[in-house]
């Protein structure tokens, strides 16, 4: 493994093992005699072929349950005569299941069928078993500091400028609530699968058994994969289910992505601090280093995958009228897609492992500018019926030094009540943060709420 054309099989192989149990080209291959194999059971019920016997289901058995690297190897070399990915598998189930009735194995299918399917299964299992603990882990740890941090006082800063104060477990409630909403959403998408011949027609089956009901034997089938059922197609399953699963993915990462460069922020603006690794190097020549290098792995890798969700969202639902092959290549990069993602979620978490918010830096950064309190004291002076109040405020704040001394003696100065003078006297820029602990607690039980359920 030392001449690795992509990162994924090499760099970051030990971060990506699990996946390759799942995308694959030995899992593809497996995935696809599964589902030859599922069928060919299924078909057994029909009463199209004599029934399999005992021997049959224990060869049957073997593969289903046991495909092996030799398997693999026998498929990829009859492919390599054959030059077609699908008939291999069939040749090579013809060959190792041994049956009294070959016929029976790929029966009335195309390869579309079992790609389909195939990859939806695939794509299933990784959402199941890999990409929803994940990010159950990157909620658990934003909850945890969401709720550390909610009474936190901290700046905040639209258009990079100094604004109304907040909390940090708050801004952090920001992307665990947008989260949960897109992991919801992911949650929510039914694969779906097809299993209706060449052009969606069951021409084949009918013509070889008109007995059977094949729309009923082919709904209970894909519905018994965990699918749901595609009943009119052409020869290949749309693919607007998989452009939701791509595109509830790629918004998952967008979110990341937002997580990762204000995270990056608040870190170079010393508000956050970074604990140290042992033996870990920041700079070739700065010995004083302690990069956030985590959330700009996490940034560069969202970049790539985003970039093929969208690609493959965008390709995979058009194909020319019953089928080309434009697609077939193009699918083959979903673990790609999905393997990057993966990256950008998992150096997000180890970014966020490492982050405390420093609180008396946040409190320094917030005192530091009592202009802020303009909002609050022109509102308050509104309420009080003076209609040029944001005029004034604007007057005195923008631009200019502004300190509590001079923001006093501006408020004694006001023809109101003294009542109203003593509110705004009392206004201070660490206090001034509304209800944001409110608001943070109520999207961590939300959030507590999902770990507990999921």
């Amino acid at each position: 493994m030392l001449r690795e054309i992509s990162p994924l099989d090499g760099r970051y192989r030990a971060q990506l093992d699990e996946l390759g149990d799942l995308f694959s080209e030995f899992a593809l291959v497996r995935e696809r005699c599964r589902v030859e194999i599922l069928y060919l059971l299924a078909l057994d019920a029909t009463g199209c072929f004599p029934p399999l016997d005992d021997d049959e289901k224990a060869r049957i058995d073997r593969v289903l349950n046991g495909f092996s690297d030799e398997d693999f190897a026998r498929v990829q070399a009859i492919e390599a005569s054959t030059r077609h990915d699908v008939k291999a598998c069939e040749i090579f189930l013809r060959e190792a299941l041994d049956l009294s009735s070959p016929g029976a194995i790929h029966f009335g299918l195309t390869s579309a069928d079992v790609n389909n399917l195939s990859y939806a299964r695939l794509i299933k299992r990784y959402r199941e078993d890999s990409q929803l603990p994940q990010l159950r882990r990157l909620v658990a740890g934003l909850t945890e500091r969401a709720n550390a941090w909610v009474n936190v006082v901290f700046p905040a800063f639209t258009h990079g400028q100094p604004a109304s104060p907040t909390t940090a477990g708050k801004e952090l409630a920001v992307f665990l609530r947008r989260l949960l909403e897109q992991i919801r959403t992911l949650e929510a998408v039914r694969l779906r699968g097809k299993l209706s011949g060449a052009t969606g027609t069951y021409a084949a089956l009918a013509a070889a058994a008109p007995d059977v009901n094949w729309p009923a034997f082919s709904r209970e089938f894909v519905g018994a994969m965990g699918l749901e059922w595609s009943d009119c197609t052409t020869q290949v399953e749309p693919c607007d289910s998989l452009a939701e699963y791509f595109g509830a993915t790629a918004r998952i990462n967008s979110v990341v992505l937002d997580l990762d460069i204000d995270l990056w922020e608040y870190i170079s603006r010393s508000l956050l601090v970074q604990e140290p690794v042992a033996g870990e190097i920041g700079s070739s020549t700065m010995p004083h280093k302690v990069n956030p290098i985590q959330f700009e792995n996490s940034e560069g890798n969202v970049a790539m995958a985003n970039a093929l969700l969208h690609a493959l969202a965008d390709k995979l639902t058009h194909s020319r009228m019953q089928r080309d092959l434009s697609g077939s290549t193009v699918m083959r990069n979903i673990g790609v897609a999905l393997a990057h993602s993966f990256l950008a979620v998992e150096q997000a978490i180890a970014g966020l492992s490492r982050v405390d918010v420093d609180e008396g830096a946040c409190r320094r950064a917030v005192d530091a500018h009592p202009e802020v309190l303009a909002e609050a004291i022109q509102t308050i002076l509104r309420s009080e019926g003076m209609a040029d109040a944001y005029e004034r405020l604007k007057i005195l704040t923008r631009g200019t030094s502004v300190t509590r001394d001079s923001l006093r003696r501006w408020t004694d100065e006001l023809d109101v009540r003294d009542e109203v003078k003593a509110r705004i006297h009392a206004l201070e820029p660490t206090a001034y943060v509304g209800l944001a602990a409110s608001i943070g607690s109520r999207v961590v039980r939300d959030a507590r709420d999902w770990l507990g359920g999921s």
